[in-house]
């Protein structure tokens, strides 16, 4: 399994890791099962997928409790990568970067996770009532403390503010100013922001910026939330609960015309082997996006574990990529 570092060279991931928010938050509850997820993050480590994504909000709290199952017996495999920030309410989620609260959470996270550390602990998201350094500050401490071993920040939402999380030239613009306002405190060791076939904003600065710094990027939503696995049909639906029936890439005519993605991902992987797919393609062409990438896929079934997993082996060619590269625009609004 190839490995890849996460900052500074000083820790080291598989090439592919686990998003776990799915066996707990935002996507379908019925497919929500115990056993089946923690087959999952066994299969994941079994095959060299390390990189265990979680957070205290992904429930909230069950998710980092599943995982704590697997941890108590094999935590020297696993690199775990969890979050603080954000709470959930009664309505809605809220940020919280107020110290106190950090200093508790990370805690909190230790006892669910049954770990005394976490390798790469991530601002979930910059709370706009606390300046980003007394939040950063406190995350630092808990470094010092020998509780944490790495700090992250995770892009996704981390610019508040009106229109801070649209798309285009200005995407990732607030997240940089507190990307550079926090490395005057401490190192930021990893960020994390979507990026895939049909998201590629960070490939404009986010993405150079850590390259330039040796920051490890961590890419979330790989697979674009299971629609570049070609495994979701236009007009199935989706339940209520899960995030993606209510957002503008998965109404039944966005899903319909966002097929050519899926069609030429499949055309890449016909031309590797009848066992590669459009999924590990989709991997593959993050992987090819720098050495300091990491794709973190969500992923609720073992079978989809190894899928993932074995996108590690595929090399895409010069060809592959620029196919990629022609594929039309995603249809379809993202904020």
């Amino acid at each position: 399994m190839e490995r890849r570092s996460i900052g500074a060279g000083a820790l080291a991931v598989g090439a592919v890791g686990l998003g776990c928010m799915p066996m707990s938050w935002a996507y379908a509850p019925s497919r929500r099962h115990r056993e089946e997820s923690l087959a999952t993050v066994h299969a994941a480590l079994d095959l060299g997928a390390n990189l265990l994504d979680t957070a205290d909000l992904y429930g909230p709290f069950t998710n980092e409790l599943l995982l704590g199952r697997v941890l108590r017996e094999r935590r020297a495999e696993a690199f775990v990568s969890a979050k603080v920030g954000l709470r959930a309410g009664e309505q809605h989620v809220v940020a919280d970067g107020r110290p106190g609260y950090v200093r508790r959470a990370c805690d909190a996270s230790l006892r669910r996770l049954r770990t005394d550390v976490i390798d790469v602990y991530q601002l979930h998201r910059v709370d706009p009532d606390v300046p980003v350094e007394e939040t950063w500050g406190a995350m630092a401490e808990l470094v010092g403390a020998g509780k944490v071993r790495a700090l992250g920040l995770c892009a996704l939402g981390a610019g508040a503010g009106p229109g801070a999380g649209r798309r285009g030239d200005r995407a990732y613009e607030v997240t940089l100013g507190h990307l550079e306002r926090v490395q005057q405190v401490f190192p930021v060791s990893a960020v994390q922001a979507e990026l895939s076939v049909w998201s590629r904003e960070a490939l404009r600065r986010l993405l150079p910026w850590c390259a330039a710094r040796g920051v490890g990027f961590l890419a979330a939503m790989p697979l674009g939330s299971g629609f570049l696995t070609g495994t979701l049909r236009p007009g199935e639906g989706f339940e209520w609960e899960d995030v993606r029936a209510r957002h503008p890439r998965f109404t039944a005519e966005s899903m319909a015309a966002n097929q050519a993605l899926v069609a030429g991902l499949r055309r890449v992987a016909r031309r590797h082997g009848p066992q590669v797919t459009a999924a590990q393609v989709a991997l593959a062409w993050v992987l090819a996006q720098g050495p300091q990438v990491v794709p973190v896929p969500g992923a609720d079934r073992a079978h989809w574990a190894a899928e993932n997993a074995g996108a590690a082996r595929l090399r895409l060619t010069a060809g592959d990529l620029a196919e990629i590269a022609s594929l039309p625009a995603a249809v379809g609004a993202w904020d």
